[in-house]
């Protein structure tokens, strides 16, 4: 079941965003403090942060040693 709503979550934002992308075609630029981005699509960016996300949670599942689907080994 926990693997099935592995499956949906990733897909449902890929659904939304595919979505607000389509909607919203107008370019827009990224700033962070004192840099600032090339103008692209609104849903571009949106699926390079959700990217970016994805990928910084499994670094730190990765590094912490935690695997979600894995449930903990009980000592006999």
């Amino acid at each position: 079941m926990i693997r099935l709503v592995f499956a949906v979550v990733p897909a449902v934002w890929v659904v939304a965003i595919a979505i607000i992308a389509v909607q919203n075609a107008t370019p827009v630029s990224f700033r962070l403090i004192t840099l600032q981005s090339i103008e692209m699509p609104f849903g571009v960016l949106l699926a390079f942060c959700a990217a970016a996300g994805m990928v910084a949670t499994a670094l730190v599942l990765l590094v912490l040693g935690g695997n979600p689907l894995r449930s903990p080994r009980r000592k006999p």
